[in-house]
Order: C-alpha cells, then sequence, then structure tokens
C-alpha cells in the first residue's frame, strides 16, 4: 500500500477499512470526520478527457477541511460511481487520489466503486470522499481557552487557483465568452485554459500541521464554497467579522479573467471564489510575525490580509479586491 502510515492496518479485501489512532500515537484523541466531493468540475475533466489530477481535488477538499480544526489526516475512503467501469479512467483517477493522499500523510484504506447505468450515462461519473483525521482533546480548534478576538490578525495561504469551487459559474463564463479550452489561457500563453482551470486543490495539510504545532493558531478557515465572505465567520465568535485589504496580495490571473468574462461583482466573487487565498489563519498580533515566518519556511506563501473586527453579524468586509485582482 502505497500510502501506508503509523495506524493503518493491512487489511485488504475487507467490507471496512481499519485504522488504529493509537499506534499513530494518540492519548486521548478526537476523531474528526470529513466528507466532500469535487463538484462540477467533474464536468470539466470528464468532458475533456482528464483524469489524472480529480482525484487531488477529492483529497484536498476533504483534508482541508480537517486541517482547519488542528486535526492530522490519518485514512481516507474514496465513492467512485460510473455507468460502466473503464479501467483506464478509474486508474487515473485512483492515482490521483493516491497522489493526494501522499502529499497529505494519510493513507487510502479503501473504497467502493459503483456501476449504475439508469443513473450514469455514456463516460459520466461522480466521486465522494471521506477522511478521517484526530486531534488531542487539548489541540481542538479554534481554541475554545484562546478564542478570535477583536484586533487579531489574519494571515492568508494562498491557493493554486479557484480549488474546487464556483465551477458551475466557471461553465457559463466559458460558454459565455466562448473561450477555448485548449487553446491558450487568455491570460498566459504558456498554458491552456484548461490545464488552468484543473490545476489541483492546495493541500495544506504538512504545512498547517507543523506550523499548528507551536500552539499561537487560535483558529484556520478553509475558503471553499462561500469564498471569504462566508467561510471566515465559520470560526469567529458570533461578536466578531473581520476586515480585509486587498492591496495586500496578487491573486493568479485566472480570477481577473473570470470577473471581466463574467462581469461579476466584486460581493459575487468573494462569496463564490476563494480570490487566491486558499486559507486564512487566526493568530494573536503579538504572535503574527513568527507565525507568518513559520508557514513561509513550510513552504507556503503566506500574507497578512487583515484583522479580527467586532461586528454583530459577523460581517466580513474586503476593500480593495481589484488590486488583489490585478483589475487597477
Amino acid at each position: 500500500m502505497t500510502t501506508k502510515r503509523s495506524g493503518s492496518c493491512d487489511i485488504i479485501g475487507g467490507f471496512g477499512g481499519v485504522f488504529d489512532p493509537k499506534a499513530a500515537g494518540y492519548k486521548d484523541p478526537l476523531l474528526v470526520l470529513a466528507t466532500d466531493g469535487v463538484g462540477t468540475k467533474l464536468k470539466l475533466a470528464i468532458d475533456s478527457n482528464t483524469h489524472n489530477t480529480i482525484g487531488i481535488d477529492l483529497v484536498a477538499m476533504c483534508i482541508n477541511d480537517l486541517i482547519v480544526q488542528g486535526a492530522e489526516p490519518l485514512a481516507f475512503l474514496d465513492y467512485f460511481a460510473t455507468s460502466k467501469l473503464d479501467i483506464d479512467i478509474a486508474s487515473e483517477l485512483i492515482s490521483g487520489i493516491a497522489t493526494g493522499c501522499k502529499i497529505a500523510g494519510c493513507a487510502l484504506i479503501g473504497g467502493e466503486t459503483a456501476e449504475m447505468p439508469g443513473l450514469y450515462k455514456n463516460k459520466d461519473y461522480d466521486l465522494a470522499g471521506f477522511a478521517l483525521g484526530a486531534v488531542e482533546r487539548s489541540d481542538l480548534l479554534p481554541n475554545e481557552s484562546n478564542l478570535p478576538k477583536t484586533g487579531d490578525v489574519l494571515i492568508g495561504l494562498m491557493s493554486s487557483g479557484p480549488h474546487a469551487n464556483g465551477f458551475s459559474l466557471i461553465h457559463q463564463i466559458i460558454n459565455q465568452s466562448k473561450a477555448q479550452l485548449d487553446e491558450p489561457a487568455p491570460f498566459n500563453n504558456t498554458k491552456s485554459l484548461l490545464s488552468t482551470l484543473l490545476e489541483p486543490t492546495r493541500i495544506y495539510a504538512r504545512s498547517c500541521l507543523k506550523v499548528i504545532s507551536n500552539k499561537n493558531i487560535k483558529a484556520m478557515a478553509h475558503i471553499t464554497g462561500g469564498g471569504l465572505i462566508e467561510n471566515i465567520p465559520r470560526v469567529l465568535p458570533k461578536s466578531c467579522g473581520a476586515h480585509i485589504e486587498g492591496r495586500k496580495w496578487k491573486a493568479q490571473p485566472v480570477f481577473k479573467w473570470l470577473k471581466q468574462s463574467g462581469n461579476i461583482s466584486n460581493e459575487e466573487m468573494t462569496k463564490t471564489f476563494n480570490c487566491g487565498i486558499g486559507m486564512v489563519v487566526v493568530v494573536d498580533k503579538m504572535n503574527a510575525a513568527t507565525t507568518l515566518r513559520e508557514f513561509l519556511e513550510s513552504g507556503e506563501t503566506a500574507i497578512e490580509i487583515g484583522e479580527v473586527t467586532s461586528s454583530v453579524n459577523q460581517k466580513v468586509l474586503v476593500d480593495n479586491l481589484d488590486e488583489a485582482l490585478g483589475m487597477t
């Protein structure tokens, strides 16, 4: 098993995967579980017959949800449903899932393949992922004994692109703009538009776990469906909001293209896309410089992007998004 790690058990062919948290070194663990899919990014992979990276997205969408709770990814299961099994496609998908698990440091311990010709047509398929993680009880995030407060600093970790969110809108923009997926991207003549949009979701597991171990992080938000506006409040007290300054980072050019081609408002951009920030980390102001340095040393492109504010309705204000998107 190429994704084997401490705690994974060599039981192949059974009805379920087995994982031993004690063997992984945990004394008083809480188990954290997450499940997710890849949404309509799948359609792009299916229509283009490009299946080698979408499995990485599947792992990333689940694993990034575990990480924000301070949990170490331990094990992963996948569900693959299609009309009739195509071995070549399945092999590419599983290879991508295994690659994602290696990046995340978790074991791929099983899965399910379902053939349903009455539900799926031609080469259509669907994917779902299920991830198991563990965290010592005292290390669960957000930290209940040290919750985010007004004045805390927000550190953004750059995304690799749209990740796996907003693709229903992206499909509309492709159709409206009559963009050619196999031609060079309008914003980058060295890569096709297809390869840019299929860029796998970044997996933040190893860098975040390393920095979390220093006990300075109060909370983290995975910027997934709902964008910056809806995900940051999920880890803040009800009395807090956030102020984000778009001058602080430069998003990938694909976001400028999406905004212009789709005539999308800034509000919709921040509710639909990550706009270049895939993870937001909350730290006390006095720990911000140290935490920022630790993320940079761990290989992340990390930027101080704003602060926690006092807000009875948890409002997230994003100023100067146009500058982040390269519009000015």
